[in-house]
């Protein structure tokens, strides 16, 4: 566990930014990864003892992880910006493509929906983050902004090429195909809970929608 920073004082918290001066601290000061990491862990070990969003505060976060209060200001201006930390911590990243194949590319993304599901489904923390992130619409669109559209633009770029190759038609709503691919497995991960998320479900639904829009030859 991180030793508290010197010369920190871990007065009262209300979960709020404390100022411009902090700020300034924050903008001015090399992050250490190390104290990165042991408030993210920290917090995921708080909400795995049972701990709701609602009750941490950066004073609790800070006294649990051995840190002082105006370490945790200089790396996040809040709470909620921390909270977004913690749920990337745990969000798994898009697969790297090898841009080879656009079938098998867009198994890989497609996948990667089936598998944040699963965690989901079997992650009370990941499921607490979320609901927290979600009930700031604020928050939540940062995060909508930063990682799934980032996410839809990987689908997108690749049906891009499939089109430039010749191996998808050229006259396909391309918007509408990424909500083709994706749409089915997001619908079994987030909607229908006990709809099964097995292994070699998103081939069938990257083939089955290719199908009709392969470029006949």
């Amino acid at each position: 566990m991180t030793a508290a920073e010197p010369g920190t004082d871990p007065g009262t918290d209300t979960g709020t930014d404390p100022g411009t001066d902090s700020g300034a601290a924050r903008r001015g000061r090399p992050r250490s990864i190390a104290v990165d990491t042991a408030v993210i862990e920290t917090v995921l070990h708080l909400l795995e003892e049972g701990a709701t969003i609602g009750d941490l505060s950066i004073e609790r976060i800070a006294r649990s992880a051995g840190v002082g209060k105006a370490a945790l200001y200089r790396r996040w201006s809040g709470k909620d910006e921390l909270m977004l930390d913690v749920l990337r911590s745990i969000d798994e990243e898009p697969p790297p493509l090898a841009g080879e194949s656009v079938r098998d590319d867009l198994v890989a993304l497609v996948d990667t929906i089936r598998r944040r599901g699963l965690a989901k489904r079997n992650s009370a923390v990941l499921r607490e983050v979320l609901v927290g992130v979600h009930s700031r619409p604020d928050i939540w669109e940062h995060y909508h902004r930063t990682v799934i559209e980032a996410r839809r633009r990987q689908m997108l770029d690749v049906l891009r090429r499939g089109i430039t190759s010749g191996e998808l038609r050229d006259d396909i709503d391309l918007d509408l195909l990424g909500d083709l691919f994706s749409g089915p497995m997001l619908s079994r991960a987030m909607l229908r809970m006990a709809a099964s998320l097995d292994e070699g479900l998103a081939e069938r639904i990257v083939d089955t929608v290719l199908d009709g829009v392969r470029r006949s030859t």
